[in-house]
């Protein structure tokens, strides 16, 4: 059993984001690592899932750029991703038929 670290620099930043998305928007790892000056949505995604503080601090708010669900703890398919999607819908995103989220669900930082 690996023991639990505490998070990284890095880590802490990517975590504070994540608050400042607001309930009923989602933001993408490209999104997230521009306003962290991180050029990297790979170590986006890394930090996220080692959020052992979800889902207080709401990784499921990131999704990737083409507004597709992308991952969640880990996985990239099966139960993480519809839970992640059921996350999503119970805070008020809307999804398009094609399954992707409704541009209109998408903060930006910098707004």
């Amino acid at each position: 059993m690996e023991l639990e670290r505490p998070p990284t620099e890095f880590e802490r930043k990517v975590f504070d984001a994540l608050h400042l998305i607001p309930r009923g928007m989602v933001t993408t790892y490209g999104m997230l690592g521009h306003y962290l000056s991180c050029s990297s949505a790979q170590a986006i995604g890394q930090a996220l899932r080692r959020n052992r503080f979800a889902p207080d601090t709401p990784c499921h708010r990131v999704v990737k750029s083409d507004l597709s669900i992308g991952g969640f703890a880990g996985q990239n398919g099966g139960d993480p991703i519809e839970r992640k999607r059921r996350l999503l819908e119970a805070e008020g995103i809307t999804f398009l038929e094609n399954g992707s989220i409704d541009p209109a669900c998408c903060f930006h930082f910098d707004e």
